[in-house]
């Protein structure tokens, strides 16, 4: 079993993971202050990962969401409104000296990368061999993958493989999906994203059309990239991914206006084996053309147990 860390905006995760069937045992869980001191942040890391039963020199794989340099293992976190204490710091020396099992080594990996490879190895795009991928959160974080690799060049892949540094109307994609974003938007200070999804479903029609905008507007930047990128599958995580009877029409919308409409709902598994029958014959019917129809493009919110991530990071340390 693989020792790992998943360090995200509000909490970090540690476990244990066997990268080869993506199973998770020994989960501890803090809250995490991206806005606190340096100190307070790893302090809560440390208590994290010290609540698991590892034994000294093991290799670590951490997630965690950049502007990192992930080589290195040094924060690179400079306006983008988290972990702006951790800038220049050496978080590679920091664990291996203050973790109470001292790890022989560290490796990083951003947070989506993870999230993706987890999901193509073990969670819901297996089977694909092109996969996007898709953080939604504090910020966006992306990730492509082809063939069980993540891709950071190539057609439709933004620069550095980042949707986050992609524009919407001359504007940072980040302007008008993110938590920040959306809140500017819904205009209520009080109110957080999940506040705005539950007055959403209560029929409150401005939460309802801001969180629509931006979802359908991310589904119509994204979709050219898509297309081009030749993907099969787009598979949606962060927190904001919980409230997926909220995101999922208005993202699909998006992507269709955009050129890369997803199969129906009914056609969402994964694609057939090469050679394999497509559905049963004979039927002529509606619902049966869309059971024969090959099931190319579709859209999935993370795995339930939300370890694809924690999976991926795992899958990174023993590489």
């Amino acid at each position: 079993m693989i020792p790992v860390l998943e360090i995200g905006g509000t909490h970090v995760t540690a476990a244990l993971v066997d990268p080869r069937d993506g199973r998770v045992s020994s989960r501890t869980r803090e809250p995490l202050d991206a806005d606190g001191d340096a100190e307070a942040i790893l302090a809560a890391v440390r208590h994290c990962a010290d609540g698991l039963s590892v034994p000294p020199g093991a290799r670590w794989g951490v997630a965690v969401p950049g502007p990192f340099d992930y080589a290195r293992g040094i924060a690179l976190f400079r306006g983008v409104g988290k972990f702006e204490a951790l800038y220049g710091m050496d978080v590679r020396r920091a664990l291996r000296r203050g973790l109470r099992q001292r790890p022989g080594d560290v490796v990083f990996l951003n947070d989506a990368h993870a999230f993706l490879t987890g999901e193509w190895s073990a969670g819901t795009v297996r089977g694909h061999r092109r996969a996007v991928g898709i953080t939604l959160g504090t910020g966006v974080g992306s990730a492509f993958l082809a063939d069980g690799r993540i891709r950071d060049t190539g057609p439709g892949i933004p620069p550095e493989g980042r949707m986050d540094l992609t524009e919407i109307d001359g504007r940072p994609l980040e302007a008008t999906v993110s938590r920040r974003a959306i809140l500017s938007r819904y205009g209520d200070p009080g109110a957080d994203v999940r506040d705005i999804a539950g007055r959403a479903r209560a029929g409150e029609e401005r939460a309802r059309r801001v969180l629509d905008d931006a979802f359908t507007r991310l589904g119509v930047a994204l979709a050219p990239r898509m297309v081009d990128f030749g993907a099969t599958a787009l598979v949606v995580g962060g927190s904001m991914a919980r409230s997926w009877d909220l995101v999922a029409p208005a993202l699909s919308a998006g992507l269709a206006v955009g050129g890369w409409a997803p199969d129906e709902p009914l056609a969402d598994a994964d694609p057939p084996a090469p050679g394999a029958p497509e559905g049963p014959t004979g039927d002529t019917s509606a619902a049966g053309a869309r059971r024969t129809r090959p099931r190319t493009r579709t859209v999935k919110p993370a795995a339930p147990a939300g370890d694809a991530a924690l999976v991926g990071a795992a899958c990174a340390a023993v590489a």
